[in-house]
């Protein structure tokens, strides 16, 4: 008996490939939970900036604040959306594109095009637009190390030690260029995601350990050394002692906590609260964006913040528990530890329990290149999660 085949279907065409790249963006395939507490908290992100900003003498200054946020977050909404429909893989080919274009900003930073803003030069202006590079090496530093931890070759099931060592190469140059502006704050967020990642990638917990002590001695070494800027060290004197300066260094600490504690339960109400409205908190719309939800929404404001932030992270974590490859669980497991430590530590400084740095509120804070960065990176997980759920 003879069977007659028809012709060899060859390769799949341009068509078919494109149209499993963007299979994962399939609405029924996304996490609509997770995408309903950070539309809540975009949209609170939003009433928070505008009551920060808003001056009776001009309430259509507040208005431009609002309207720019929203055009952050649009712009974030498309970089989610376009990362969602590409297959997750794809970003694991230009994770080395994206980490060295951040590493290449960063170095920009330091020439004549980067401007110095709070003390920090972390901002590069080109043709009149700010954005921040350290942002995107977050972004960059998440793809390389899933790339390099979440790989393991020669038939080994964790990373190896060369892995290790390439990870840290690939963490050490964004770092390097980060402390030169200076800017702890984000230096603090790279070491804390690159740690969360190599802790759960399965390397030998040897190395976290001496990661950490090797941390802990560094910063002993900088303090004992007076390697810090004079305004870095009065920010960790006063975090100890908030009451030493309280009219200088400690300031923003004190009436920080002050707007936070005057809200009590309910809070004194949108546009009401003296300590907003009088402008005693600096940066109120950006890093300090909290302590206009705790004066003004009261602790029942504040605590629907942290609980839709922590929301968020429980979903990311789910994807990661529940996702059969190594690169997508650890590209999670780096968004959690990126948002959980930045959401850990803004939230603390207002409190008075972490030390004042330049770290904004994830989805909450003014800001464009973050508020993109997160998204997009955001737009990986939910890419990931699609596939877990029945996309292949």
């Amino acid at each position: 008996m003879t069977t007659v085949s028809g012709p060899h279907p060859g390769p799949p065409s341009l068509a078919d490939r494109a149209g499993r790249m963007v299979a994962a963006v399939a609405p029924r395939r996304f996490d609509w939970p997770m995408l309903a507490a950070v539309a809540a908290l975009s949209a609170i992100s939003c009433v928070l900036v505008w009551s920060a900003t808003y001056d009776p003498a001009d309430p259509d200054g507040a208005l431009g604040f609002v309207r720019r946020q929203a055009l952050h977050l649009a712009v974030g909404a498309v970089a989610l959306l376009v990362t969602a429909a590409v297959d997750f893989r794809v970003s694991r080919a230009y994770a080395p594109v994206v980490y060295l274009a951040a590493v290449l900003g960063l170095a920009l930073v330091l020439t004549p095009l980067g401007e110095t803003i709070n003390g920090s030069r972390s901002w590069l202006v080109v043709a009149g637009l700010q954005m921040q590079p350290g942002e995107i090496a977050k972004l960059g530093l998440v793809l390389a190390a899933a790339m390099l931890l979440g790989e393991p070759r020669d038939g080994e099931f964790a990373p190896t030690t060369r892995d290790v060592l390439f990870s840290l190469a690939v963490l050490a140059a964004p770092l390097g260029l980060i402390l030169a502006q200076p800017d702890l704050g984000t230096a603090m967020v790279l070491t804390a995601t690159y740690l969360g990642m190599l802790a759960l990638s399965g390397a030998p917990a040897r190395w976290v350990a001496g990661l950490v002590g090797s941390g802990v001695l560094a910063a002993f070494s900088v303090w004992w050394f007076g390697l810090l800027e004079e305004y870095q060290l009065q920010r960790f004197t006063t975090f100890v002692d908030p009451g030493s300066d309280p009219r200088g260094a400690g300031y923003n600490a004190n009436q920080s906590m002050i707007a936070v504690g005057s809200g009590g339960l309910n809070g004194t109400g949108l546009l009401e609260g003296e300590h907003t409205r009088g402008r005693f908190v600096p940066e109120q719309h950006t890093d300090f964006i909290f302590t206009v939800a705790g004066e003004e929404l009261g602790f029942v404001g504040g605590i629907a913040v942290i609980g839709l932030l922590a929301f968020v992270l429980w979903r990311i974590l789910r994807t990661a528990g529940r996702s059969g490859e190594p690169y997508a669980r650890l590209v999670c497991v780096g968004a959690a530890a990126w948002l959980g430590f930045q959401g850990l530590i803004n939230i603390g400084m207002t409190l008075g329990v972490a030390p004042i740095t330049g770290i904004p509120l994830p989805f909450v804070s003014y800001g464009g290149t973050a508020a993109v960065a997160n998204l997009a990176l955001l737009g990986l997980v939910l890419n990931v999660h699609a596939r877990e759920h029945g996309v292949h």
